[in-house]
């Protein structure tokens, strides 16, 4: 008879996952974006939507110590740059206390904002005009093919409280 070497739990719905993990763009190949390793891992409640949701379906049923690298489409990570996301705005909307902001308008750099119905969006500034500001309110990764390797460093079942609140709580975790 075989012999089965089963080393801890699987990811699956309400387990916390630790792992460490490297991002790049587009294929191993691709420039990085961030990674873990060498600092903190990342620690998240798995099924709560917390986490992109192909990368979740990519780790389903992994165990401590086991290894990954997969790559997300941007349609399944972040969508696709929608061009009406790419918004001219009046420089009046720059105007706090009477005086035009010009500290914030810097090329490249990213605000928070709110839409006439009061929802937060941060758009970061594309272009400055005599008249106005071109601002592009996708997300940042928007467009953009990702490629993840990494290890999962732990797998354990989630407390009452952490499913309650649907985050982590204690180390690598939330803190209230």
């Amino acid at each position: 008879m075989p012999h089965i070497n089963f080393n801890g739990m699987q990811i699956d719905q309400h387990k916390v996952v630790t792992l460490h993990y490297r991002l790049q763009e587009s294929n191993v190949e691709g420039e990085l974006i961030e990674t873990t390793f060498g600092s903190e891992p990342l620690v998240f409640l798995y099924g709560v939507g917390q986490m992109l949701p192909e990368f979740e379906r990519q780790i389903s049923g992994k165990s401590e110590g086991d290894e990954f690298q997969f790559g997300i489409s941007a349609a399944d990570a972040y969508g696709e740059s929608d061009p009406e996301a790419l918004v001219e705005l009046p420089l009046d909307v720059f105007i706090i206390d009477g005086e035009l902001a010009e500290d914030l308008l810097e090329i490249g750099r990213r605000i928070p904002m709110s839409d006439q119905d009061g929802n937060q969006l941060i758009g970061t500034i594309l272009a400055l005009k005599d008249d106005g500001v071109l601002m592009d309110f996708n997300h940042p990764m928007a467009g953009q093919d990702l490629y993840f390797t990494g290890v999962i460093e732990s797998v354990r079942v989630a407390t009452e409280g952490e499913i309650a609140h649907g985050h982590v709580h204690g180390p690598g975790g939330h803190h209230h």
